[in-house]
């Protein structure tokens, strides 16, 4: 078993590495940030904080600029306001603005692939998808029903494991574009892969060195578990939005998210504050409502149909079930039976664990599933430790194969095998680490299930999970891949280790 620590990672020798056609950058070096902001300075997250971070790598058009700054005024200024505001809108059209969010990729399948978008204007939208060729293969018209609302467009009818380019255009002009990899059908024997990782907390959102990186490997999909664009904003739903747009004027994380398709869940900042969840005192059930509303206006993950963020989409040899781990939790019955994921949620996870056909199964948690890592501070095991082991329990009895838990919320990363009295040891991988910020403890206590650990000043890293069939021998590799492209660790795990 390989441990490793990190202290820093500042002595890391900077090499070059070959980069993807969707670079942010084509320099040599890498980009060194102009300002840096702290978690807890992004926490507070005022004006000159946020325009700290909206400048902290790369310049933006002045107009792009211009339109974010002017618009969290408006936001700061009026509660009631949202992306549909006219002030929102004649600011975007008087900036020539004409998307103020996306494209963003999302509900990847074997026939194509979902993009979402704010458009600024309720003009002709036409998306154009090409193939190797040049040549364009299909394409997509639509009106939006009113500018500044999010748009959903479902780009089907394409052939599997393919690649294509698309271009968004408002009447004939292009205003957008990117790549497209549609999934292997789900009887083939692709290698397939993902990245994953959380805690991006604006910061990370930014940083086109680490999503280069992610960029390069090209991976099928992403998996973001929390903590990702919006910042302790509690129930105040208009900078909710504010931070959104932060989110959505970044040039990396455009790049990112019009190239890979996103699959998100959200953890405590995303949702009220540092360890909230449920209906925190001081807090409304309709403010649970309605940030749950917000969510779905801003993301596009597969529709779910019941309460909570929770959702599951089967991609290629992969069934992703991501939980909702704040919203559904039951304060008044902490360490009682559901009053972490709730029932419903319980009973969907096991139904969802039965009936999948898919090889593996990717199971993320916003906290961490074991508690090794500060007495499992606001996780499962100081939440609801009877229905984590009924989980367990769950899967060995009903011989679940393929199973990999992922986490997030701890700062830092590291990997463990959870033990279970049948003898059967699951794999949890927790990377938490896309912003760079410093975490506990590194190794638990008793380290000896743990695979690896890894913390310090400025760990920028995300997670990799390969899924190879080869000559009738199943396995995945995992890879922790820093901001630089260097390769921190590498772990093959076969495909019986994952299987009770």
């Amino acid at each position: 078993m390989k441990i490793t620590i990190l202290i820093s990672l500042l002595s890391i020798l900077l090499t070059n590495h070959a980069r993807s056609n969707n670079a942010i950058y084509t320099a040599e070096d890498t980009v060194q940030p102009r300002h840096k902001v702290t978690l807890r300075e992004a926490h507070i997250g005022d004006l000159e904080i946020d325009t700290r971070l909206l400048d902290s790598y790369l310049e933006l058009p002045e107009n792009e600029r211009s339109f974010y700054l002017q618009s969290r005024k408006i936001f700061e200024e009026n509660p009631e306001v949202d992306f549909t505001d006219p002030k929102i809108v004649n600011t975007a059209k008087k900036l020539d603005i004409p998307l103020m969010g996306g494209p963003m990729l999302g509900r990847l399948n074997e026939e194509g692939v979902s993009i979402w978008l704010r458009p600024a204007t309720t003009q002709k939208h036409t998306i154009a998808v090409y193939g190797a060729d040049g040549r364009e293969e299909k394409s997509y018209d639509f009106n939006p029903t009113l500018a500044g609302l999010d748009e959903r467009v479902d780009l089907q009818g394409l052939s599997a494991n393919t690649s294509y380019t698309y271009s968004v255009y408002v009447e004939e002009e292009k205003v957008a574009g990117g790549e497209i990899k549609t999934a292997p059908k789900e009887e083939d024997r692709e290698t397939f892969s993902i990245a994953f990782g959380s805690c991006f907390h604006k910061i990370g959102l930014h940083n086109p060195n680490l999503i280069n990186q992610i960029l390069g490997r090209s991976p099928d999909a992403m998996m973001i578990l929390g903590d990702i664009a919006v910042d302790d904003r509690r129930n105040l739903f208009n900078m909710h939005l504010a931070d959104y747009l932060l989110r959505d004027v970044s040039k990396p994380w455009r790049e990112l998210s019009a190239n890979i398709p996103l699959y998100t869940s959200w953890d405590d900042h995303d949702y009220f504050d540092d360890d909230l969840g449920g209906v925190p005192e001081g807090f409304t059930e309709e403010d649970r409502v309605k940030i749950r509303e917000l969510w779905e206006q801003n993301w596009i993950n597969p529709p779910n149909g019941h309460t909570g963020i929770y959702f599951n989409d089967r991609v290629g040899p992969v069934e992703m079930i991501m939980l909702d781990t704040r919203s559904l939790r039951d304060n008044e019955r902490r360490m009682e039976y559901g009053a972490y994921l709730g029932s419903e949620q319980l009973t969907w996870l096991k139904e969802k664990l039965k009936n999948s056909t898919a090889p593996y199964k990717v199971i993320s948690s916003g906290t961490m599933w074991s508690d090794y890592i500060s007495k499992g501070k606001d996780s499962w095991g100081t939440w609801d430790p009877k229905a984590r082991e009924e989980l367990f329990d769950f899967i060995v009895e009903e011989k679940i194969p393929g199973v990999l838990l992922i986490s997030g919320d701890r700062h830092g990363a590291r990997a463990f095998t959870i033990p279970h009295e049948s003898g059967f040891g699951f794999h949890e991988f927790q990377v938490a680490t896309l912003s760079g910020v410093p975490g506990p403890e590194v190794f638990a206590d008793d380290s000896s299930t743990q695979l690896f650990g890894y913390a310090g000043l400025d760990l920028i890293a995300f997670g990799e999970f390969t899924f190879i069939h080869e000559n009738g021998d199943q396995k995945v590799e995992f890879r922790l891949i820093d901001q630089y492209g260097e390769i921190m660790e590498e772990i093959t795990v076969p495909y019986e280790k994952l299987s009770p």
